[in-house]
């Protein structure tokens, strides 16, 4: 097995592009913001996408037949770390959360119809999407299995009957894709399916935004109800009692594209701690020449590496075609603790700077919190981490 570290040209060119254009465009938009984009101001969003047109690093990872670069997800790794050194960089490149994810599945499984609808739009940046699984208890959260979101077959199509809740971009967004029960029950593996629902749709509503820890995600996340949800059949996605695969399809990528994400805002508290401990003084030393500080800028450069070596294997087995089930969950429970680590020892480092206003590592404190928790929390990767390794175990010894 051969995994080179070496970085294309063409990658290179562009996550220097992206990162000059976070520089100059992108930090002061967030600054005159102070990053809540809850609301989900859409002239920003559109004005900040123009530019990152006008810059050539517009929508990276979609292929050139929508519009976009169609970097592989190693490519993805350098560019969107780059975008992520701030927290509307993605939004800006047109890479965030959910919409990255859901322009990922749409061309994997949607038709060429679908696409046409659905995918051509958002990957230019005319609408925003949401992807509609998780749901109040006891319904599917950390285990998707216990979807209980039905979607009951009627004339020329279905009914979806559910509730959902934490649906990321629901606020302004045109179309949901729709994860329900068309057979079966909660706790059962198959029977899911997954259907595109138009935001205009009667049945489909937004109950509430939900007042969250972080404030960064365009939209926030809401909580929507589908009652009475007439779709036509044209509106499945893929096949029918098939949305547990192609939910693998989006969220193996999607954790590896939130580690890239992420590990630019680690990028970023840290290039803070590292200039605040080289200007700062204390004890008649800079702080940057005591031990203590020492360790905490060590430990952050070592955290630093380690998620993105971890995540770079990952990327490198996802693009060879293979589910890396694996190594998609070790690097989303390392990075995003190791992510958590290294804003915390910036706060550390800066002091009173650091817990104020007039730094940025309060802000990038509370968004980064909750990826722990996002797209499965740090427990049930560990689980699924041991189940496996525990089965490989069996298997070598069984082959003995």
């Amino acid at each position: 097995m051969s995994i080179s570290f070496e970085i294309d040209e063409k990658v290179t060119g562009i996550a220097r592009r992206t990162t000059e254009f976070v520089r100059d465009v992108v930090l002061p938009a967030e600054e005159s913001c102070g990053g809540n984009v809850h609301d989900g101001p859409e002239p920003l969003r559109r004005r900040l996408q123009e530019a990152a047109r006008s810059a050539g690093v517009f929508a990276p990872h979609v292929s050139a037949e929508w519009g976009g670069l169609g970097l592989d997800l190693r490519g993805q790794a350098v560019v969107f770390e780059a975008a992520g050194y701030s927290l509307l960089g993605p939004l800006a490149l047109n890479c965030a959360a959910p919409d990255e994810g859901n322009m990922h599945l749409l061309e994997v499984v949607a038709t060429e119809e679908q696409k046409e609808r659905y995918l051509r739009p958002l990957a230019a940046g005319e609408v925003r999407s949401c992807f509609a699984m998780t749901e109040p208890a006891p319904g599917a959260g950390s285990d998707p299995r216990a979807l209980t979101t039905t979607a009951t077959r009627v004339e020329g199509g279905w009914r979806i009957d559910g509730r959902k809740w934490f649906i990321s971009g629901a606020d302004g967004a045109a179309f949901a894709i729709c994860m329900a029960r068309t057979s079966g029950g909660p706790g059962d593996a198959g029977g899911a399916t997954m259907f595109l629902v138009d935001a205009d749709n009667p049945g489909m509503k937004i109950v509430r935004n939900i007042d969250t820890l972080d404030q960064g995600l365009f939209g926030g996340h809401s909580e929507v109800a589908f009652e009475g949800c007439v779709v036509g059949d044209d509106a499945v996605l893929g096949a029918v009692d098939e949305g547990f695969t192609y939910a693998q399809v989006r969220l193996g990528p999607a954790r590896m594209t939130h580690c890239m994400r992420w590990l630019g805002v680690a990028r970023r508290a840290q290039d803070i701690a590292l200039e605040r401990a080289a200007d700062r003084s204390a004890f008649g030393k800079p702080l940057a020449e005591l031990g203590m500080v020492q360790q905490l800028l060590a430990d952050s450069e070592i955290d630093i590496e380690t998620s993105r070596a971890v995540l770079w294997r990952a990327c490198w087995e996802l693009d060879q075609g293979r589910s890396a089930a694996q190594h998609t969950s070790i690097a989303k429970t390392y990075v995003s603790e190791a992510v958590n680590r290294v804003v915390d020892r910036a706060v550390q480092v800066c002091g009173a700077l650091g817990i104020s206003k007039d730094a940025p590592l309060s802000r990038l404190y509370r968004e980064v919190r909750p990826f722990r928790i996002y797209d499965g929390p740090s427990e049930t990767h560990r689980w699924a981490i041991a189940k496996r390794a525990v089965r490989a175990a069996r298997d070598r010894r069984a082959s003995l």
